[in-house]
């Protein structure tokens, strides 16, 4: 009598939709993880098709052509859709993939976002009181834009059916956490190893090195500081009360910031809000006077004369190269 042969499980497919401009590392490091998965599992646990919204093909940022299998398609219920998002994905965001992905969404597949991918979800109204996360230099403007979403500064979020990432390997971190899921957590450390990926981080990891890391300094009353800087862009707090709240007098944090970073707590302080100012500009389509506000100036013309020194062209002129480099593409 021949022994009965145990049928295999149908492998779970994901969809990854191309936007144009799309992230290449994001999206390869997800599709790695997949492909190592079925390889140390010697079977098919893993499917996946590339589709984007028309066309033949997908220009990443780096200029890498990715040929596509579709078009935005029907898809089944159980089918995972993940989006990747790259640079100006505004520009990418069409209604007809907004349209698409509400109906999917409807029909009940899990969708997810890699790097700005996060932005196409909430556009769509997928991420509406859910907890998401995307690359930090997109935080300011995604903040501003969708008040509904529970941004955190995650490397990948999971909150039901819908999944975010921040981009780069942090697509790693998240596929590794699905496949633990699905495959367990035998073949997730396997795909690890495989990828000579030794530090796994969870959805509690931040996206972005500490401050004293980042600024080369570990100074503890000084990162406390710069923090507070960080925290509070719209409302800027003055150096006498930052000095205060670390214990120092406001002198003592003058030679500070002047020993370690240069410049005066001032200096610094306007120039994080005028980053911030131009992330806003050049990402959302959030007036002038209302980028101005939400960055802590209260008078239009002394934002534009701050803008300029620092920039060397006004808020205005920022914008509108901005937009004639859009049209010439």
């Amino acid at each position: 009598m021949k022994p009965v042969s145990t049928p295999q499980p149908r492998p779970i497919r994901f969809v990854f939709v191309l936007l144009p401009r799309f992230s290449l590392l994001a999206f390869s490091a997800a599709v790695e993880a997949l492909r190592v998965a079925n390889r140390m599992s010697d079977r098919a646990i893993y499917e996946w098709t590339i589709i984007g919204d028309s066309g033949e093909e997908a220009v990443s940022s780096s200029g890498t052509s990715i040929r596509l299998n579709g078009d935005l398609i029907e898809l089944a219920r159980d089918d995972h859709i993940i989006v990747c998002g790259g640079l100006d994905v505004h520009d990418a965001t069409t209604k007809r993939l907004l349209n698409w992905l509400r109906r999917e969404a409807r029909r009940g597949c899990p969708i997810g976002g890699l790097c700005t991918g996060a932005y196409v979800l909430a556009e769509a109204g997928l991420l509406d009181g859910k907890r998401a996360t995307i690359h930090w230099e997109n935080q300011d403007s995604f903040a501003e834009q969708f008040e509904d979403v529970m941004l955190t500064k995650s490397v990948f979020t999971m909150d039901g059916p819908r999944f975010t990432t921040a981009g780069g390997t942090a697509s790693i971190d998240l596929m590794l956490k699905l496949i633990a899921r699905q495959a367990g957590e035998d073949v997730a450390s396997a795909v690890a190893d495989q990828l000579i990926y030794s530090s796994i981080r969870t959805d509690q990891d931040v996206q972005r090195l500490s401050i004293p890391t980042r600024i080369g300094v570990r100074h503890p009353k000084l990162a406390t500081v710069i923090k507070q800087m960080e925290s509070n862009i719209e409302e800027p707090i003055s150096p006498a009360i930052l000095a205060r709240d670390v214990g120092l007098s406001t002198r003592q944090l003058e030679r500070l910031f002047r020993r370690y970073l240069s410049r005066s707590p001032k200096r610094y302080y306007m120039e994080l809000r005028l980053s911030k100012a131009r992330n806003l500009l050049m990402q959302t389509d959030m007036s002038v006077i209302n980028v101005a506000l939400a960055c802590g100036f209260t008078s239009p013309s002394h934002f534009s004369k701050c803008y300029r020194a620092q920039y060397d062209t006004t808020p205005y002129r920022e914008r509108g190269a901005m937009a004639a480099d859009r049209q010439s593409r």
